[in-house]
C-alpha cells in the first residue's frame, strides 16, 4: 500500500496530466508568448477613460473613436486570416504583433482628435492580425479530442495575463497613462519574436487541386450563421471596456476602481477553466455555447442594478463564468467547420464577427448609456439571449460538421 505523501503526488499528478498534459511544444510555446502579452494589453481597456481624461475628447467624439478602432479591428482578422493561409503561421504572428506595437506607439504620442482617430483606426487594423495564425496553429497541431481543451488553456493564459494588467494598468494609469502604451508595445513585440524564434511553421501541405478563398468561406451557410451569432455576442462583451468604464464612473468610482473589478475577470476565469476546461470536450459544444450566452445575459442584468464596485464585481463573477465556456469552444466549433488549408480564412471570418460586434458596441452602448444604464444592459441582457436562442436552432448543423479523430491532420503537421 502506497504512503499518503506517495498517494498525494500520484493524485496531483493525474491532476496535471489530465488538465494540461498529452499537448505540443508549439502551444506551450504560444501559451508563454500569450501570457505574456496580455500581461502587458493595458492600452484597449482605460482607452475610453484616457481619451476623456488625457485628451478631453468630449463622450460622443470618444465612442466615434472607439467605433473608427473597431472599424479597423473588423478588417484586422480577415487580413491576418489571409496572411496566415498564405504567408504561413509563423510569419502572419510576428508580422502582426510587430505592427501593432509601433501602431501602440502611435496612438499614445498622436494629440489632436484626426491624428487619435488615424492612429486609433490603425490600432484597430493591426490590433488581431495575429489571432487567425494563433488559432490556426493550434488547429494544426492539436488532435480534435484536445482542441476544447487546448483552447481554454489559451483563454486561461489569457486572463492570468489580463488579471494583473488590469490592477497595474490601474495604477500606471493614476500616474502616467502613456506608460500603458510602452508597456503594451513591449509585450506585443516580445511575444511576435517569440513566436520566430521558437514555433516551426505548421501550415499544412495542400495538393496543388485544392484551392480556395474567402468566397470559399462565404458559402458556407452554417460558417456565416455562426458567425452571425457571434457579432450579437461580441457587441454585448465589448460592453464591459466600452461603457463599463463610463458607467462606473458615473457612480464615482475611478479608473482604479474599474481595474479592481476586471481583474476579478481574470480571477474568475483561472479559477473556473482549470476546473471545467477538461470535461467540456464530453459536452456538446454548441449547449455549452449557449449556456455561456445566458449567463452573460444573467450578468448584464445584474450590472443594470449595480451601484457600487461590489455589486459590479457580482455581476462581472457571472458573465466570467459564461466567458469560460464561450471562449473555450468558439474557436473549437470553428476548427470543426474549417478545411484545414482555409483555417486561417474561417478564423479570419470569425474575427470579423468579433470586429463588427467591437464597431457595433460603442457606437450602440454610448447612446444607450446616454439614455440610462438600466437600458443598455438590459439590452445587452436581450441581445445574449437572442445569441443563445440562435445558437441552439444552429446546433444541428454544427454537429454533422466535427471531424473524426481518425482523420485529424494535426496528428501530422507539416514544418
Amino acid at each position: 500500500m502506497p504512503d499518503a505523501p506517495t498517494a498525494t503526488r500520484s493524485r496531483m499528478r493525474t491532476l496535471v496530466r489530465v488538465r494540461v498534459g498529452g499537448l505540443p511544444g508549439a502551444f506551450w510555446v504560444l501559451w508563454s508568448g500569450t501570457l505574456l502579452n496580455r500581461l502587458g494589453a493595458m492600452v484597449s481597456p482605460f482607452l475610453s477613460l484616457y481619451l476623456t481624461q488625457v485628451r478631453d475628447v468630449p463622450l460622443s467624439t470618444v465612442g466615434l473613436i472607439l467605433a473608427v478602432v473597431g472599424a479597423g479591428s473588423v478588417i484586422s482578422q480577415p487580413l491576418g486570416g489571409f496572411l496566415t493561409d498564405r504567408l504561413g503561421r509563423r510569419a502572419a504572428l510576428t508580422g502582426g504583433m510587430l505592427s501593432n506595437a509601433g501602431a501602440l506607439l502611435l496612438l499614445g504620442h498622436a494629440q489632436t482628435v484626426p491624428a487619435i482617430t488615424a492612429a486609433g483606426f490603425v490600432v484597430g487594423v493591426t490590433i488581431d492580425l495575429y489571432r487567425p495564425a494563433a488559432q490556426a496553429l493550434i488547429a494544426d497541431t492539436v488532435p480534435v479530442t484536445d482542441r476544447t481543451r487546448a483552447y481554454g488553456l489559451l483563454l486561461w493564459s489569457v486572463n492570468l495575463g489580463f488579471s494583473a494588467a488590469m490592477v497595474l494598468g490601474g495604477h500606471l494609469a493614476s500616474r502616467d497613462f502613456h506608460l500603458l502604451f510602452w508597456v503594451d508595445a513591449a509585450a506585443c513585440a516580445v511575444f511576435g519574436l517569440l513566436v520566430w524564434h521558437a514555433v516551426p511553421e505548421t501550415r499544412p501541405a495542400v495538393p496543388g487541386h485544392v484551392t480556395g478563398s474567402y468566397r470559399t468561406v462565404l458559402a458556407d451557410r452554417v460558417m456565416l450563421a455562426f458567425a452571425a451569432i457571434v457579432v450579437l455576442y461580441a457587441t454585448v462583451f465589448q460592453q464591459a471596456f466600452a461603457t463599463l468604464p463610463l458607467a462606473m464612473a458615473a457612480h464615482g468610482l475611478d479608473g482604479g476602481a474599474y481595474g479592481v473589478v476586471m481583474s476579478v475577470n481574470g480571477a474568475v476565469v483561472i479559477l473556473v477553466q482549470p476546473l471545467v476546461g477538461h470535461r467540456l470536450a464530453s459536452l456538446d459544444k454548441s449547449r455549452v455555447l449557449a449556456a455561456g450566452f445566458v449567463l452573460a445575459a444573467v450578468g448584464n442584468t445584474l450590472v443594470a442594478a449595480a451601484s457600487n464596485a461590489v455589486m459590479y464585481g457580482l455581476a462581472v463573477v457571472v458573465w466570467s463564468v459564461g466567458e469560460v465556456l464561450v471562449f473555450g469552444v468558439t474557436a473549437a466549433i470553428v476548427a470543426d467547420l474549417a478545411p484545414p488549408h482555409l483555417r486561417g480564412r474561417y478564423n479570419g471570418l470569425l474575427g470579423m464577427a468579433w470586429g463588427t460586434g467591437f464597431l457595433l458596441a460603442p457606437l450602440a452602448g454610448t447612446r444607450l448609456l446616454v439614455v440610462g444604464a438600466p437600458v443598455l444592459w438590459l439590452s445587452c441582457a436581450g441581445l445574449s439571449l437572442l445569441a443563445a436562442l440562435a445558437l441552439l436552432a444552429l446546433a444541428p448543423a454544427i454537429r454533422t460538421r466535427r471531424p473524426a479523430a481518425a482523420q485529424d491532420p494535426a496528428k501530422s503537421p507539416t514544418s
